[in-house]
């Protein structure tokens, strides 16, 4: 049995990429790149919500807010990164993501010198 979480929604989403890194290459600021995979997912159909604000909630009380890049059919936080290696930092950011979403799937996508990269991220609570 196949237990890959939205494995086709998470193909399209990092084809996305693919075809933005061969477009565009390397060397942009990350703006350019969310930039060109919103255009990109409008072309492939993918429904998403850009900079989506999410609280971080304790007891009932705001105590916090993150923002997504991207959250792609209300399912998959989608986060993009411009550098050759995916830091701490990054993957500890998109796992508090998940925790504040209670959304069981996120996706780094690192631009890199070398193509673009990606890593999914499942949230295990």
């Amino acid at each position: 049995m196949d237990k890959v979480i939205y494995k086709e929604l998470s193909y399209k989403i990092v084809g996305a990429a693919f075809e933005v890194f061969k477009e565009l290459g390397y060397g942009f600021k990350e703006r350019y790149y969310e930039d060109a995979i919103a255009k990109e997912f409008e072309r492939k159909d993918i429904k998403y919500k850009r900079q989506i604000p999410y609280k971080l909630m304790y007891k009932g009380e705001v105590i916090g807010m993150y923002r997504f890049d991207f959250l792609v059919e209300d399912k998959i936080v989608v986060e993009l990164k411009q550098g050759d290696y995916y830091s701490k930092s990054n993957i500890t950011q998109v796992v508090q993501y998940l925790k504040t979403s209670k959304l069981k799937l996120a996706i780094i996508i690192n631009i890199t010198s070398n193509g673009a990269k990606f890593k999914r991220i499942l949230n295990i609570k």
